[in-house]
């Protein structure tokens, strides 16, 4: 799981300043990939909202029935350090999930101990890439926070379809 900041030139609700941006409006959208990237929840907030207040909503927003985790197949769940907080680790383990959460820090000793590291958050780093290809999304034109995240699951839908021409 994963967020990324697009621009909203017209706002809207959903919208917020943008704290990389010098204050001007963003939104950010909170994206949970399985672990071949394929969209599996998407939600939308300000762009002032910081990713771990997302956590819930971005869990809440599967739309796949998912399996029972059991101590033979547990499910995982990689979230960098923008996620490593008490309140996130009681949401994970409320659904069950086994959370892998960097802390501050430990990533970056981790790249520089291991010649050619390279995380797994990229899987979703690489979903986002995928979902800024559609025009539509990478600025939202939309006023309504429904019509933008009807986009985003239209376009995580898109990508799925393709995925399952892909492996079948």
């Amino acid at each position: 799981m994963d967020g990324a900041m697009t621009k909203p030139p017209f706002g809207g609700k959903g919208t917020g300043p943008n704290p990389t941006e010098q204050g001007k409006s963003g939104t950010k959208r909170s994206l949970l990939t399985e672990a071949n990237g394929i969209p599996v929840g998407v939600s939308v907030e300000g762009a002032n909202r910081h990713d771990m207040k997302l956590t819930r909503p971005t869990l809440e927003s599967i739309v796949i029935e998912r399996p029972e985790p059991t101590e033979e197949a547990p499910q995982h769940l990689c979230l960098d350090k923008g996620f490593d907080y008490n309140a996130v680790r009681g949401a994970l383990e409320a659904r069950q999930y086994v959370g892998h959460i960097r802390s501050r820090g430990e990533e970056a000793d981790a790249k520089r101990d291991i010649p050619g590291y390279r995380a797994r958050r990229w899987i979703v780093e690489r979903t986002h890439s995928w979902l800024n290809r559609f025009r539509r999304l990478l600025i939202r034109w939309e006023k309504k926070v429904e019509n933008y995240l009807a986009m985003l699951e239209l376009a995580c839908a898109y990508i799925a379809f393709r995925a399952a021409e892909v492996f079948g």
